[in-house]
């Protein structure tokens, strides 16, 4: 038996073995040392790397309005030569950098060490980034929110490979959500759209590295360009009766309007139609014809290029808008991302969702036009990307209308039923398949 007055040894001596031993399990040499730190540079690289590329963006967005309101039939001999030499570009020299860029990173969770070589290589991103800066400057119905994803990625790789450890999928799944965060500084609609989109599945572990490097990307964005809201401070609310008529609504009319964007952007990309087969034997004709559709959309509206940012804004403060803007809008933006160009269609689906609630105003004139604007937001959104909560916490973020909330979970689940009536495939996940050679017929 234990003497009762001889003190208890101690559970652990710090002896120089054991001191040994921890240094090279966390000291600084350690992997789960340089992994944390590979992690935590890489999520600073990712919150100034999306900022450097939203400014390049916004510049050559409004150099090309001036040029377009200056010479308004610029664009017409503009655009679709440059759609054609932007596709085959993309083609011949950067084949993994066309598209959104959030099909990319999804593919490349398989193998995100051959990624860092194919899909979200230096070479690759940095085409990335200059090629969608030339189809914003052409006029091209794209957005930077897609295109960031997939740099914020390839940063993450970098900053892996320069402390010397493994890249794993976890990590490349925050890296694309911190560049949402940074993109539109939305930290919660970040990590949301992890889960959600990036992950494919709500069991996905999200360990404190990654929570770190959304947390981290937004704070240095936000540090930079101030405690902005996108969209600016909205405030929309709802009556409770009105709300449970148009949530409904508004999620039928997105989801099914969203789903339809979808199932047309798959069945050229994917497809074995005719329309399709003839894309991919003249991929740099089709572009053309794409731009020209872009082209005489944007002339004909004057409201259609670009990222539909300043239109959307205007519809959300309640700023009457024609309703062809919706459906024009729609055409534009399905012309740009069959194209074969670099670009993203975030910020573009918001602006034709907000389309979509401006022509629900018209249906329930009583009511609040701001809230019924960011209702069709959310249920077209939801309805493209099959992300109801992303939808959400995105318009809640971007329009700090809070107030809201339930109305939008309400039109998001529905936009999200309604979508699969359309188009079984989620988009992203569907566009991941043409990066990944041995994968499986997609189901329809």
């Amino acid at each position: 038996m234990p003497d009762p007055e001889r003190p208890n040894p101690p559970l652990w001596r710090w002896t120089p073995a054991r001191y040994r031993a921890l240094l090279r399990t966390q000291g600084p040499g350690s992997v789960q040392f340089r992994t944390r730190i590979a992690v935590l540079t890489g999520a600073i690289a990712v919150g100034i790397v999306a900022i450097l590329f939203a400014q390049l963006a916004d510049a050559a967005g409004e150099m090309f309005e001036h040029m377009a309101a200056a010479r308004w039939w610029l664009p017409l001999v503009l655009t679709p030569p440059a759609f054609m030499a932007l596709a085959w570009v993309t083609r011949r020299f950067f084949p993994f950098a066309r598209g959104s860029g959030i099909p990319q990173v999804i593919a490349a969770r398989d193998d995100p060490d051959a990624a860092t070589r194919t899909l979200i290589s230096v070479r690759t991103v940095v085409a990335k980034a200059a090629l969608t800066i030339g189809a914003v400057l052409t006029g091209a119905s794209v957005g930077r929110e897609g295109p960031t994803v997939q740099l914020a990625a390839a940063v993450m790789g970098v900053s892996h490979r320069i402390m010397r450890v493994p890249l794993r999928a976890p990590v490349v799944i925050a890296g694309g959500a911190a560049g949402v965060a940074a993109a539109f500084n939305t930290p919660l609609a970040g990590l949301l759209f992890a889960i959600e989109e990036l992950a494919s599945a709500y069991e996905q572990r999200v360990t404190l590295l990654v929570l770190s490097a959304i947390v981290i990307a937004g704070m240095v964005a936000q540090s930079v360009m101030g405690d902005y809201v996108y969209f600016g401070v909205i405030g929309a609310q709802l009556p409770i009766g009105a709300a449970l008529v148009i949530a409904p609504i508004a999620g039928v009319a997105g989801g099914l309007a969203g789903g339809a964007f979808a199932r047309l952007v798959l069945a050229i990309a994917t497809g074995t139609n005719r329309v399709a087969a003839w894309s991919r034997r003249r991929p740099v004709a089709f572009a053309g014809m794409c731009g020209a559709v872009v082209a005489v959309l944007g002339v004909a509206t004057g409201l259609t290029w670009g990222t539909g940012y300043s239109a959307a804004r205007a519809m959300i403060v309640g700023v009457d808008a024609p309703a062809w803007f919706g459906p024009a809008k729609f055409v534009a933006t399905l012309a740009t991302a069959v194209a074969g160009i670099p670009g993203g269609i975030f910020a573009p689906s918001l602006a034709v969702g907000a389309g979509v609630g401006n022509l629900l105003r018209e249906i329930f004139p009583g009511q609040s036009a701001s809230a019924i604007v960011i209702l069709g937001m959310v249920g077209y959104f939801a309805g493209v990307v099959r992300a109801p909560l992303t939808a959400v916490i995105i318009l809640s973020e971007t329009t700090a209308s809070r107030g809201l909330m339930l109305p939008m979970f309400a039109t998001a689940f529905v936009a999200d039923a309604a979508s699969q009536w359309v188009c079984r495939e989620k988009l992203y996940l569907g566009l991941a398949r043409t990066f990944m050679p041995s994968a499986p017929p997609p189901d329809r």
